[in-house]
């Protein structure tokens, strides 16, 4: 697989950093953010993201209201929630708002990775569906 993009949000700035150097030994390029509305700024930045880590307890902007507004203003970008302070009220609640998936810290390294990936190739799938059906539009349409 080609290398994925990733934001990774937390408030914990060691934690990232060495999240990010375990995810870029994989393949996967991180953009670090501390809290949803660092996060918001990046991904406006940043086309290239596609896929998201989110936690959930973080100042400023916490981890469901940004899932709240990135699932609004991009939704195609995959989030998953990843968090040491999970509840299944939580649990359900990120799903119900869009999640892609809900991981425990701390986390398998494979797993992540393979979630990660996954959660790519759906963004990735979403958007060549969008790109065919306005290929298709264009040809039915003589445009």
């Amino acid at each position: 697989m080609t290398t994925v993009k990733v934001l990774f949000i937390d408030d914990e700035k060691a934690f990232v950093d060495t999240m990010a150097k375990r995810l870029m030994k994989r393949g996967i390029d991180v953009v670090p953010a501390f809290n949803g509305k660092d996060a918001l700024d990046r991904i406006k930045k940043n086309s290239a993201i596609e896929a998201i880590i989110l936690d959930i307890k973080m100042p400023v902007m916490d981890g469901m209201a940004a899932l709240k507004v990135i699932k609004r203003k991009y939704p195609l970008l995959e989030v998953i929630m990843l968090t040491g302070h999970a509840t299944v009220e939580s649990a359900i609640e990120g799903m119900k708002m869009g999640a892609f998936d809900y991981l425990m810290k701390p986390c398998d390294m494979d797993r992540l990775v393979s979630t990660v990936e996954a959660a790519a190739k759906r963004k990735q799938q979403q958007e060549q569906r969008i790109i065919q059906r306005r290929k298709w539009g264009r040809l039915v349409s003589g445009v």
